[in-house]
């Protein structure tokens, strides 16, 4: 007869630390602009009626954000060092997307319904965060 493998019984201790599961730090403490802007972004969640399953923070190279079919809404770090109304913008445009996922019709009127005095479609970021020519939504 063979002996059963014990379910469950793996040691903590080979986790390296500052990963997922160690007791270090996270990252909203680690600076105020990241806790103000996961505050943001929590409540154009709450007012959009959305729940993304994450919201993360990470440096892109190309893109200010993106949205995930799982419900993950990424964000640029670089957006932290962009004005209020840019920063906004994105916010809603990716959680938007939670709710519709194209660039129709229905979506552009959520988000004049959502930013009415947003004076384009589209603010202009500042150019000290583009790192290129490229960099889309």
């Amino acid at each position: 007869m063979k002996a059963r493998k014990q379910v469950g019984t793996r040691s903590t201790a080979s986790k390296k630390p500052g990963r997922a599961g160690s007791p270090s730090r996270p990252p909203s403490t680690l600076n105020p602009q990241l806790s103000t802007f996961r505050s943001l972004v929590s409540h154009w969640a709450q007012r959009i009626r959305v729940k993304p399953r994450q919201v993360r923070l990470q440096a892109m190279r190309r893109k200010w954000a993106s949205c995930s079919t799982a419900g993950t809404v990424s964000f640029s770090l670089d957006l932290l060092a962009q004005p209020a109304p840019f920063r906004e913008y994105v916010i809603v445009h990716e959680l938007l997307h939670l709710k519709v996922p194209n660039h129709g019709r229905l979506f552009k009127a959520l988000l004049r319904a959502y930013l009415p005095n947003c004076k384009s479609t589209h603010p202009e970021p500042t150019p000290l965060g583009m790192r290129s020519p490229s960099r889309t939504l």
